[in-house]
């Protein structure tokens, strides 16, 4: 599978806003006919758990997938407050978010529970976005690659390639989420290139070239381009951004990306 077959994606993720139907409804009914015509990449949105049903009915004839922030690893029990994977597929979801940096430093979210998401998202048949991504000190320490090389070791450790083909990585440095400041297109890249060569060594060649990972880390469309650029960028992860429709949509609508 060649470059060619990477299918760009553009994901927003609402977190904590945008929590409410009317909220929800607004926003989506705003975006939809701004990205109706695009055709030649994914659009992924993942609102709070309380507007996804909305959210799925609402995109149910556009070009928009519907993702979640967060899954329980088991598929019920007594865990009070907690969402698991069944429930997301009873509310149209097709994608879940898995270890972002925020649920990884707020809530203790180690490796092996990032692990045990992944394999429940798989079982049953949601798209994982697993994220990865050093913070400032471990960035100011040329950290960096050996993070990210823990993270997806850890994370995706017991995979098949088989299952290796639902998942997408996101990088995100976490000193540029909500900062204003985003990597140079350069060292993502860098980072990107570094990711799918590991890839290819602990997995196979196709999983490495085939694989989507994706930039996030203050986004927006002044610099989007720039990051689409790159070989080895195949969309971005978008956070403040994406709750404004026309901005978000101008996101999505960025120059080509580099095929």
């Amino acid at each position: 599978m060649g470059i060619e077959a990477r299918i760009p994606m553009i994901i927003g993720n609402w977190k904590m806003h945008k929590g409410t139907i009317p909220e929800t409804s607004e926003l989506l009914r705003g975006l939809i006919p701004l990205v109706r015509d695009v055709a030649d990449r994914e659009i992924v949105v993942c609102p709070p758990f309380t507007t996804l049903e909305s959210a799925t009915y609402l995109c149910k004839d556009a070009n928009i997938s519907i993702g979640a922030q967060n899954l329980h690893w088991e598929e019920k029990g007594a865990f009070t407050g907690e969402i698991s994977a069944p429930m997301l597929l009873g509310l149209g979801v097709t994608h879940v978010i898995i270890g972002h940096s925020e649920r990884r430093q707020l809530f203790g979210e180690l490796y092996e529970l990032v692990n045990r998401k992944i394999d429940s998202a798989l079982q049953f048949n949601l798209a994982p976005i697993v994220c990865v991504g050093e913070n400032l000190d471990e960035y100011r320490a040329e950290q960096t690659f050996r993070v990210v090389e823990k993270q997806i070791e850890c994370g995706l450790k017991g995979l098949s390639d088989i299952q290796m083909r639902e998942i997408v990585i996101a990088y995100e440095p976490i000193w540029a989420i909500g900062t204003g400041l985003a990597a140079t297109s350069f060292r993502a890249e860098m980072v990107h290139s570094f990711i799918r060569a590991r890839l290819a060594e602990t997995f196979s060649p196709e999983v490495g070239n085939s694989i989507r990972i994706l930039y996030g880390g203050s986004v927006k469309p002044d610099n989007i381009s720039e990051f689409m650029l790159q070989p080895d960028i195949d969309g971005v992860l978008v956070g403040g951004a994406s709750l404004e429709a026309d901005v978000f949509a101008k996101i999505v609508m960025g120059k080509p990306f580099y095929r």
